[in-house]
Formats: structure tokens, sequence, C-alpha cells
């Protein structure tokens, strides 16, 4: 039984021309992906989060020194700014800086501190997220907060530098929302 040999295939410059238009169009539609990917991700960005460092223990035990967070840049376009959340603003001493604190005092309330809790409008705010060790336990006169301000405070009350000494936050210096914790890894997660 003879069998044939089988046939080798020989490049012709139409098949190699077919390869490389092939090749190209392949190179192509990757580039043009790359790039909608590079794109998309800048737009986030820039519109709506942010990555940041946390850099410092004036949160803790919510955020930790050198974690990473997202910062929601859009929230504030479509919903107010609630008490109790943790903002990210250009400290307004000196503008090139950014500070994360959590919002105490609302527009229109009056805040004070006594002895270490925390009074608006003469009612105690309940405070869970402030552990006793992080208290600070000093009293600060009352402070009314004015249209378009903010009172902020970081959670580790006598490691913070806030509101309680350099003053009000302008509505126009927060620049966001910190609501996701990406790392370390293990703990991941929301920061609602």
């Amino acid at each position: 039984m003879t069998t044939e040999p089988e046939a080798e295939q020989v490049s012709t410059p139409e098949t190699s021309g077919t390869a490389l238009s092939s090749l190209v169009g392949e190179i192509r539609g990757w580039a043009r992906d790359v790039f909608f990917a590079i794109g998309t991700a800048i737009m986030i960005v820039v519109f709506l989060y942010q990555p940041v460092k946390v850099e410092g223990t004036s949160m803790l035990p919510e955020l930790v020194d050198q974690e990473r967070i997202f910062v929601n840049k859009f929230v504030y376009r479509i919903e107010k700014i609630q008490r109790k959340d943790i903002v990210v603003f250009w400290y307004p001493l000196d503008p090139t800086k950014s500070y994360i604190k959590r919002v105490i005092g609302m527009p229109g309330d009056v805040v004070e501190v006594r002895r270490g809790v925390v009074y608006v409008n003469d009612k105690a705010l309940d405070e869970n997220y402030i552990l006793p060790e992080y208290m600070d336990r000093r009293t600060y006169p009352p402070v009314y907060v004015e249209p378009g301000h903010y009172y902020v405070l970081g959670d580790h009350r006598n490691q913070s530098n806030d509101s309680r000494m350099w003053g009000l936050v302008p509505e126009k210096y927060i620049y966001g929302k910190a609501v996701f914790r990406y790392w370390p890894i293990d703990k991941m997660g929301s920061l609602d």
C-alpha cells in the first residue's frame, strides 16, 4: 500500500499578504480596545471615582494610615452632603492639601463639644464609631455653621486636626465622599 506524501504548504505572495493584513487588522482591534479602556478609565477617574491613599491616623478606627480608598467625586452633584459622611476636601488654610474627615455640623447647626461629647443644636450626637480611647475629653465653645459650610471632625479625636482648630469647611472645597476601601484586600468593602 503506497501513500502519497503530504503536500507541503508554500507561501505565495497572495497568501502572505492575506496573513499580514489579518495581523494588522488584529493589532488595530487590540489598539482600539486598549485606547477605549484607557479613555474610559480616565473618564471614571476625572468625573466619578478617584483613588486616594489615606495618610495619617485622624480617622481611626474607620480608616487606617496607608489604606487605599475610592472617593466618589460625582455623588454631591445629585445628592446633598449628609451628617456623618466621610468627605475629602481641600484644607481651608492651604488648598494645595487635601484632608479626609467626617461631617458633623450642617449649615445652620450649632456644634459644641463638652468634655468630649459632641452636641448638635443642644442634643448629644450618637457617635458609635468613636472608640473610648480615641476621645478628646476637652471642651470647645459653640460654633454656628454658616450657610454653605460644614463642621468636620476626625474619628480619632485626640489626634485630629479639624474644625475645632481651624474652623468650617466651605462646601466648594468638598470634592468627594469616601465610599469604598480597596486596599488592603482583607478589609475591602463599602465605607457606609
